[in-house]
């Protein structure tokens, strides 16, 4: 049987908000209008998170600090539509999720923010699913163009978190849960956008799904940015082609592990165009490969 697969969004995350500066996600939800004819694909909304879900994993300080900002003032209905993705899943009402989001999460820490971040939602998600239903072990793989060091600072010491990052720095900590691969040192060399692409997706083909495999988590994220998009800001010179490659992996692979407990959360990336055109595609993948 074919999963199904939650959509969540929220209005506001069409206007000016870190992320979008009022285009990224400005065509949705209309871009997806065939997609939702599938009965497979459903709309939800993002409800506000809690305030006192934000503090189990930010300080008092920090949710000031967002308050004064206006540019994170969706950044309450990012997290939300995060944990709603997640939700749903272990509710058993979907078979994976796909959280859209105004304001990103993963340069978020303890206390400090930045690089259009504002709450750490993956973290935060965690923290809920854990309290909630008992989910322990977790699988994170960051694809978005710079380092989740928000999300590192925040489970670097916890075991039961496997987090895998493409970024700017080779790592992997003594107990084999914190692994970054550089993106730049794997497309040295690499002239083609079929070449990049290949090369970019084969990272998470084979430096991270064994890993996952080993690892056995009972819930996999994946925080995907396009910015990494040829003419995006944090171009690497890659097109639809390494996100669909990515999208296919990590379905298998939480098919294999978790019985296909996969949320994608949306992570960098500001161009209208593309994400008309990368976020579809992923979101079909999510529906068409069998649990």
């Amino acid at each position: 049987m074919k999963p199904s697969v939650a959509i969540i969004y929220h209005e506001s995350f069409s206007r000016r908000s870190y992320l979008t500066q009022g285009t990224r996600l400005q065509d949705f939800p209309a871009v997806l209008e065939n997609i939702l004819k599938d009965e497979r694909f459903h709309l939800l909304y993002a409800p506000p998170i809690r305030e006192e879900l934000i503090l189990r994993v930010h300080s008092r300080d920090h949710i000031e600090e967002v308050m004064r900002d206006p540019l994170c003032s969706t950044a309450w209905h990012s997290v939300g539509s995060v944990v709603l993705g997640a939700e749903t899943i272990l509710k058993g009402e979907h078979s994976r999720s796909f959280a859209l989001i105004g304001a990103g999460g993963h340069h978020a820490g303890r206390n400090y923010f930045w690089g259009y971040c504002c709450f750490n939602d993956v973290v935060i998600a965690i923290d809920v699913i854990r309290s909630s239903y008992g989910v322990r072990r977790i699988a994170i793989v960051d694809t978005d163009a710079h380092h989740g060091d928000g999300t590192r600072e925040l489970v670097k010491d916890d075991p039961t978190i496997l987090h895998c990052c493409i970024c700017q720095q080779n790592y992997e900590s003594s107990d084999g849960t914190k692994i970054d691969v550089s993106a730049y040192d794997k497309l040295r060399g690499a002239k083609s956008p079929s070449e990049r692409n290949a090369l970019y997706a084969s990272i998470v083909q084979r430096d991270f799904i064994p890993r996952i495999r080993e690892f056995r988590p009972e819930f996999i994220f994946w925080y995907f940015g396009f910015d990494t998009h040829r003419g995006d800001y944090g171009d690497l010179g890659l097109t639809v082609e390494a996100y669909e490659a990515i999208a296919r992996a990590m379905c298998s692979v939480s098919d294999e592990t978790c019985g296909g407990k996969l949320e994608v959360v949306l992570g960098g990336g500001s161009s209208r165009s593309i994400a008309n055109n990368v976020i579809p595609s992923v979101i079909r993948i999510l529906g068409d490969l069998g649990i």
